[in-house]
């Protein structure tokens, strides 16, 4: 089951000894990397793994750790512990700041004809592959159409209270470029029970100004993408035909 073992590696722990706030899908990739002896190759060997087709890079091959400094100044270390802080994230960088990125990555972002970014964590997942170096710079050169595929819902203390609008924003600003064409964004609301649910754990959806996303040139496509099974999510299949019929040249 595709959608089952999508939730799978996309579900975080939220609790246990050394295990909270970690997603399966980085411990799975963390085991096979002691396997396998090396991380980029854990990565390629996943997909075989998993039966997935396409290939498969990380941003760098490098050991990177990510630092965040908050409004009120405190910097803190580490992608756990930046994703539960509650203040709001002023900007994110990479320990070191110089790190190389793998060259299959350039090459593939050179050769693509549609580059997506998102959905996922802004600051801990989205951002950091973007300033490794080189990454942001050949995404701008590229001729592929950029899509930022919009979140449904904030995420407590890291993105609380930010607009669509912010996390464009967020991204152009870390980056220094523009380096989206287009943004693709869910039109279907909320059950009230699952907003009051979400709410109590301290997220909204993210809301949306359509007039302003125009005003930064922003191509906006609505549709239905809405998945509720307990959480949150992306129907893939409704995402994977809209990209398809809206973005991939016939």
């Amino acid at each position: 089951d595709e959608a089952l073992l999508g939730r799978l590696f996309q579900y975080r722990f939220h609790s246990g000894a050394g295990l909270r706030g970690h997603s399966f899908g980085n411990l799975f990739l963390t085991a096979l990397s002691h396997v396998t002896g090396d991380f980029t190759h854990a990565v390629r060997v996943s997909s075989e793994v998993l039966a997935i087709r396409g290939r498969i890079f990380p941003s760098t091959n490098q050991l990177v750790s990510l630092e965040a400094t908050l409004e009120n100044g405190k910097v803190i270390a580490g992608e756990t512990h930046i994703g539960a802080t509650r203040a709001r994230i002023r900007r994110v960088h990479l320990v070191p700041r110089k790190v190389k990125p793998l060259p299959e990555v350039l090459e593939a972002i050179a050769a693509a004809d549609l580059i997506l970014l998102g959905p996922g964590s802004l600051f801990t997942s989205i951002i950091p592959n973007l300033l490794v170096s080189g990454v942001a710079e050949a995404i701008e050169k590229s001729r592929a159409t950029r899509v930022y595929i919009a979140n449904l819902m904030t995420q407590p203390g890291e993105t609380l209270g930010y607009t669509l609008v912010d996390h464009v924003r967020a991204i152009h600003q870390h980056t220094g470029r523009k380096i989206i064409d287009c943004v693709v964004i869910n039109d279907r609301p909320l059950a009230p029970e699952v907003l009051r649910r979400y709410k109590h754990q301290g997220a909204e959806p993210v809301s949306i100004d359509r007039a302003e996303l125009q005003r930064m040139g922003l191509e906006c496509v609505f549709d239905n993408l809405l998945e509720v099974h307990g959480v949150v999510r992306h129907n893939p299949t409704r995402l994977a035909s809209l990209l398809i019929e809206n973005f991939v040249k016939k």
